[in-house]
């Protein structure tokens, strides 16, 4: 069976303003301010280590120790509100139900925290039309290496050869590269104007666009 799997965060939703307000919730813990703003959409999009490096490097605390310090307590005020300011990308699930109709399997497989994507996409009401998903803490490794990738499509009993994995970063473009399958990255992220650069087989800038793109790159 051909699949596709998706990324989350910045691909399927985009969910940089609750990303953004955990962080700063931990900033405004350590006696600051809100350090991170909209401009920093792109940064939140790439987690939470990378949102509090940036932030603590503002505040002159570059310190590794207190990235990883700050890293559970960033999660926890993210899962008590995670979607307040997130929404589903326009077209994103009709094109997931036009895959579906045309016999692709779908997925997801993301670096946020399995308990967290579980909890964001039932509560976007739109878990259900996905067969699998895998977080970052499902497996021993997490993207970009292709272990959960190839878990993904395991899940769905399909073939990890004849999938394609819909992204928004150069860690989903290295993903699917050491898996082997064709990339397709998204534009209409806050990244979008980066991704012409990474090379992907595909570039999507409108979901309506994706099941024919998928059908060319996945035999």
């Amino acid at each position: 069976m051909r699949s596709v799997i998706f990324d989350l965060d910045g691909t399927l939703a985009d969910t940089s303003g609750d990303l953004l307000a955990a962080a700063n919730a931990c900033f405004r813990q350590m006696g600051h301010g809100d350090v991170l703003g909209p401009p920093d959409a792109g940064i939140a999009l790439r987690g939470g280590k990378m949102m509090l490096r940036t932030g603590l490097a503002r505040l002159g605390r570059s310190d590794e120790a207190e990235v990883e310090r700050w890293y559970q307590p960033l999660l926890e005020a993210y899962g008590a509100a995670l979607d307040q300011h997130t929404f589903l990308y326009d077209g994103a699930m009709e094109a997931v139900e036009t895959l579906k109709s045309h016999g692709f399997a779908v997925g997801i497989c993301t670096n946020k925290p399995e308990g967290l994507a579980e909890a964001l996409m039932t509560s976007l009401g739109a878990r259900g039309a996905f067969g699998a998903l895998i977080g970052a803490d499902t497996l021993p490794v997490r993207k970009p290496d292709p272990a959960p990738l190839v878990e993904t499509v395991r899940r769905l009993n399909g073939d990890p050869k004849r999938t394609c994995l819909v992204g928004d970063s150069d860690t989903d473009r290295n993903t699917a590269a050491a898996a082997g399958v064709p990339s397709i990255l998204v534009t209409f992220g806050p990244s979008g104007e980066d991704m012409a650069a990474l090379a992907p087989e595909g570039l999507l800038h409108d979901y309506s666009d994706l099941p024919a793109l998928a059908a060319q790159l996945v035999p």
